[in-house]
C-alpha cells in the first residue's frame, strides 16, 4: 500500500499495526531460538496462560527428542498437540477445570530427578488458569477474590501480589515441586516492566514481595477478602518462595516475547506506508479513562500546534490500563479509554484511533477492542447514544458496539498486552460542532 493510500484508509493501516504486533508474539515465530538444549534425562513440559497451548505447538515441532507435559489454557485457546496434553479453563475468573488442571500440573512433576528438564511455557491469563486455593481456602474463595480484585481498580501488579500469596501453586510452589530438576521458563510477557514474578502471578519464579505487601494492597484498594483469605495473609502461612530458597537454584527464565516488541513491530508498518511512528511507551497504567484523556490532550497539541510531533504521524502505546467498576455496563478496559478519549478530543479532525487487547479479550467480551474516528462521537448522537452517559456506566462495548466499530479477532493465542494507536493525519483540526 502507498502512503496516500493507507492515509485515506486509516481503519485499514490501524488494523494492519495491531496484526503485525500480534504477529510478533506469536509462539511460532518466537518460541524456536529460545529452546534449550536437550537433557540426559526425561523432558517434561508444563505450562499456564492464554499462549501456553499455541507455545506448546511450537516446543513439540521444533523438539529434537522425545517429551511429554500438560499446559491449561483458556476456552476456546487450545491448539492440537500430539505428546502434550492441552486443558481448558475459566478466564478472568477462575473454575474447578482450573483447579483440576493446576493439581495434576503438580502431579506431572512430582519425582524429577537431576538429569530432568522441565520446560515451562507461561504468559497471561495464567493467573485465573492456575486456580489452586492454598491452603485452608476453596475454589469459593478465590473466585470471590478474583471478582473482588477485577473490579477494585488495582494494577496488574497489585493483583497478582494478593494471588500470589493466597495460591498453592503460584509464586515460586510450581517451580519447587520441580525440584531437583532444572527448570527453563520461556515466558511471552503481558505485564508492564515484564516482571516474571507478575506474568501469570510466577508459579516458576521467585518472588520478593510479602504477606505483609499482599495485606497492604488489599487493605489500600479496600477489598473484601473470606476469612480464610485474611488469615493467611495475617499469620504469613501464605509466604511465597523467596530468590535464595535453594528449589529455585536450576530455575532459568528467557522472555520470548514482550510488549514493547510488539510496539516495535506496530511501528514498522507505520514507518513502511510513510507515517512516523511514535512509541510513549509499553508500560502505561493508571484508570483507563484518565489515560484516555492524558493521550487526548497529546494528540490535540500535535494536531493543532505540531507539538512535540508533526504530522502525519502515530502514537503507539502499550501496558494495561485499569477500571474500577462503578457502572452495570459490559466493560472493558480499552474500549473504556478509547471512549474517553473520544469524548475529550469532540470529533478533532484527522484523528483515528484503536485500542484493543492482543489476546483478542477486553475485559470478559470476546471483543478484541474497537476504532474511533472523528465522526463517532456523531454518529453516536445521530442514533441517541449518550456518550457520557455510556462511560459513566462502564459501557464501551455498548457503546461502540452500537456504531458498529468493534474489533472482533477471535482467539489470537498469544497475549502482550494492550495496544493503542492514534493516528494523526496532518487534516484541518476543527472540530464537529456538538449536538
Amino acid at each position: 500500500m502507498s502512503m496516500n493510500m493507507d492515509i485515506r484508509n486509516p481503519r485499514r493501516l490501524l488494523r494492519a499495526m495491531f496484526d503485525a504486533a500480534v504477529a510478533s508474539a506469536r509462539p511460532e515465530h518466537c518460541i524456536p531460538a529460545h529452546l534449550p538444549a536437550a537433557p540426559a534425562g526425561r523432558t517434561v513440559v508444563i505450562g499456564a496462560g492464554k499462549a501456553s497451548a499455541a507455545m506448546a505447538q511450537a516446543l513439540e515441532r521444533h523438539w529434537p527428542g522425545e517429551l511429554s507435559g500438560l499446559v491449561v489454557t483458556r476456552y476456546g485457546y487450545a491448539v492440537p498437540c500430539e505428546r502434550i496434553d492441552i486443558v481448558e479453563a475459566a478466564h478472568p475468573v477462575p473454575d474447578a477445570a482450573g483447579e483440576a488442571a493446576a493439581r495434576r500440573l503438580l502431579e506431572q512433576v512430582r519425582g524429577l530427578g537431576a538429569d530432568d528438564l522441565v520446560i515451562s511455557l507461561i504468559s497471561g491469563g495464567g493467573s485465573a488458569l492456575l486456580a489452586l486455593p492454598g491452603e485452608g481456602l476453596s475454589l469459593a474463595d478465590e473466585q470471590a477474590v478474583s471478582r473482588a480484585l477485577l473490579a477494585c481498580g488495582a494494577t496488574i501488579s497489585e493483583m497478582n501480589c494478593v494471588r500470589r500469596h493466597l495460591s498453592g501453586i503460584k509464586g515460586g510452589r510450581l517451580a519447587a515441586a520441580c525440584h531437583p530438576a532444572r527448570v527453563v521458563n520461556l515466558l511471552i510477557s503481558d505485564v508492564p516492566g515484564d516482571d516474571p514474578a507478575d506474568i501469570a502471578s510466577g508459579p516458576t519464579v521467585a518472588d520478593v514481595t510479602t504477606c505483609a505487601d499482599a495485606l497492604a494492597i488489599v487493605r489500600r484498594q479496600r477489598i473484601e477478602l473470606p476469612a480464610a483469605a485474611w488469615r493467611r495473609l495475617e499469620d504469613g502461612s501464605g509466604e511465597t518462595l523467596k530468590p535464595d530458597d535453594p528449589r529455585l537454584a536450576r530455575v532459568s527464565t528467557r522472555m520470548v516475547s514482550t510488549p514493547q516488541q510488539a510496539l516495535e513491530a506496530a511501528a514498522a508498518v507505520a514507518r513502511a506506508a510513510g507515517v512516523t511512528p511514535f512509541i510513549l511507551g509499553d508500560a502505561i497504567e493508571g484508570e483507563a479513562r484518565d489515560v484516555g484523556r492524558v493521550l487526548a490532550g497529546i494528540t490535540r497539541q500535535v494536531a493543532t500546534r505540531g507539538q512535540p510531533f508533526t504530522a502525519p504521524c502515530v502514537l503507539i502505546s502499550g501496558g494495561e490500563t485499569t477500571v474500577t467498576v462503578r457502572g452495570s455496563g459490559r466493560g472493558g478496559r480499552n474500549v473504556e479509554y478509547l471512549l474517553a478519549q473520544t469524548i475529550a478530543l469532540q470529533g478533532l479532525t484527522g484523528v483515528h484511533a484503536l485500542a484493543a487487547d492482543t489476546d483478542g479479550v477486553d475485559g470478559q467480551e470476546e471483543i478484541a477492542g474497537a476504532f474511533a474516528g472523528p465522526d463517532t462521537l456523531m454518529r453516536a448522537r445521530a442514533l441517541g447514544i449518550r456518550p457520557d452517559a455510556a462511560l459513566a456506566a462502564n459501557d464501551g462495548h455498548g457503546f461502540f458496539g452500537a456504531l458498529g466499530d468493534a474489533l472482533i479477532t477471535g482467539p489470537t493465542l498469544t497475549n502482550v498486552n494492550d495496544f493503542r494507536a492514534i493516528l494523526i493525519t496532518g487534516d484541518a483540526a476543527t472540530p464537529f460542532p456538538e449536538g
